[in-house]
């Protein structure tokens, strides 16, 4: 995955804490950066280990000098040097999207986790209302360097397909929410017409995003 915006390794993502239960002494993030969002996790807990999995080596060294543990590669090529049954969380901020076979890869981080362990995923929603009016009104689908079709993207998920997929890899949902909702003052408008058309049966289209709190199952 070419990240060309640097800027991507330094989110913070402060709609995503929230997710994080409080009581969580093991966590590994997947994609974790300079560790700018897991550092969070940190501040106020006590006796915490954070783990994080970094492909882009100038960000894992950045991260290395702020977690636990920083594992420097692809998910698929760190994967077997996670422990199994360790982790109490496992984060992945917009991720899902970025891996060849994302279910492979959550029933393999379903091995690491505990008991009751929960995974926490932030997966853009591809029925986001700017891309259905620009698939309809302009007869487009135009990957971009950034957001739902990031070119770096090789799936792409709506709000059914991601319960679907945890669903699959033995993942019970526990909450699903749609976050960053648009502000544009033309896709807000054309979204809430289509709602109140539609009786309000199409309110995902509001979401940039999905966070996803699922639990391991057995």
């Amino acid at each position: 995955m070419d990240i060309k915006d640097k800027s991507y390794y330094g989110h913070t993502r402060p709609e995503m804490l929230p997710f994080i239960p409080k009581d969580a002494k093991r966590i590994l993030e997947i994609g974790c950066g300079q560790a700018t969002f897991s550092v969070q996790l940190l501040e106020d807990r006590i006796n915490v280990e954070v783990w994080g999995v970094e492909p882009d080596k100038s960000a894992a060294k950045v991260a290395s000098t702020r977690l636990f543990k920083v594992l420097t590669g692809v998910l698929d090529d760190t994967i077997n040097d996670l422990p199994n049954n360790y982790f109490d969380v496992i984060i992945m901020n917009d991720v899902l999207e970025h891996l060849y076979y994302p279910w492979e890869d959550l029933k393999k981080l379903k091995n690491k986790l505990v008991k009751n362990g929960i995974t926490v995923s932030s997966i853009p929603n591809i029925r986001y209302s700017k891309n259905i009016f620009k698939l309809i009104f302009k007869k487009d689908w135009k990957y971009t360097e950034s957001g739902i079709l990031d070119n770096t993207h090789f799936r792409f998920f709506t709000k059914k397909s991601i319960k679907r997929l945890h669903k699959d890899c033995g993942l019970s949902i526990q909450k699903i929410k749609g976050i960053n909702i648009t502000k544009s003052f033309l896709y807000f408008p054309y979204a809430l017409i289509v709602n109140i058309l539609m009786l309000f049966t199409q309110t995902d289209m509001f979401f940039m995003q999905y966070a996803t709190v699922a639990k391991k199952e057995g």
